[in-house]
């Protein structure tokens, strides 16, 4: 097949990049380690660098492809800063507010902007490259465009309401960042032996006291309880290898109790993540009685096909009709 189209899901710590064809399938795909953050020189030479490594032989076989783009590489510390966009957002409104940026080559990129939820009384809150695999999830089931609530678990996990094809609303919870912090800069982490796993079934089990210790819990809990992954290590009712796994099911048990409150626990959802963290997830949602959620996969590459439609860049590049 013919190509059509660069998208690249350009995160914090990782470069995705996607040669796709007129009709959105991928045709190959590249991964690179330079992020924003991991820049293989200072910016913006260092992003002109990363691009070209990943997606210089695409571009030397037809120059004249578009070049699409979400995540952190539009944020403030990006290759451009791409404004959010106020909810309620849907793909027209964030092909209508995408900027541009043109690499030292002469190669004219097109970078999604993010959305911004600010509710009268609340608290602001953001999203950047979780609406394009929004977008890509609608595309891919439009029966979810009437009135689809998506989890999407990662470093910050995003829960976002969609309704007629529109992002009206979404909360972010610091699930894998707090895990993380507490494992490797607290003193509960100095009882967890790095790159130590325990038994499956240990670590099952370990995890499923974490999940019933957050679904037992009342408001304000859970800065005392995350103090056990200390003390059930320190009497040794739990095994060293398998102290995070019990605060990942914590934690996580927190998060998937305060969405489904919010959500309305026989609320279908739908998982947009890595597989293994959603695995983890859709083991937590049964634990807890929620609805099975859908696994939808990487929805990411179709979000950037049809971001690009959106934005004309497919008609004008190849005479398609958007």
């Amino acid at each position: 097949m013919t190509p059509a189209l660069i998208a690249l899901d350009w995160g914090t710590s990782s470069l995705r990049g996607f040669l796709m064809d007129a009709s959105g399938a991928v045709l190959d795909s590249r991964a690179s380690p330079h992020g924003i953050t991991n820049l293989p020189a200072p910016a913006p030479e260092g992003f002109d660098l990363a691009f070209e490594a990943l997606c210089g032989a695409w571009l030397q076989e037809d120059p004249t492809l578009p070049v699409v783009a979400c995540g952190m590489v539009g944020s403030g510390q990006g290759w451009r800063e791409a404004p959010y966009v106020a909810c309620p957002a849907d793909l027209q409104r964030l092909a209508g507010q995408a900027v541009g940026v043109m690499t030292r080559q002469g190669i004219g990129l097109l970078i999604a902007p993010g959305v911004l939820a600010d509710p009268p009384g609340g608290t602001p809150d953001v999203i950047r490259g979780e609406e394009i695999q929004i977008a890509g999830a609608l595309a891919q089931q439009p029966g979810l465009a009437a009135r689809g609530h998506f989890l999407m678990p990662g470093t910050h996990s995003k829960w976002v309401a969609v309704e007629d094809g529109r992002i009206i609303r979404f909360a972010t919870y610091m699930t894998g960042e707090l895990f993380a912090v507490l494992r490797q800069h607290s003193l509960l982490g100095r009882l967890m032996p790095a790159g130590e796993e325990g038994h499956p079934d240990e670590a099952a089990a370990a995890f499923a006291r974490g999940l019933q210790l957050a679904r037992d819990s009342h408001p304000g809990d859970l800065t005392r309880q995350i103090f056990a992954a200390r003390s059930l290590g320190l009497t040794r009712q739990l095994a060293p290898a398998v102290l995070k796994d019990f605060l990942s099911g914590l934690l996580i048990g927190h998060e998937l109790v305060s969405g489904l409150a919010a959500a309305g626990r026989d609320t279908p959802l739908a998982l947009i993540g890595e597989p293994a963290l959603c695995d983890c997830y859709a083991t937590a949602l049964a634990a807890l009685g929620a609805a099975p959620p859908r696994r939808l996969g990487n929805t990411a590459p179709a979000g950037l096909f049809h971001f690009a439609r959106a934005a004309g860049l497919l008609a004008t590049a190849r005479g398609m009709t958007p």
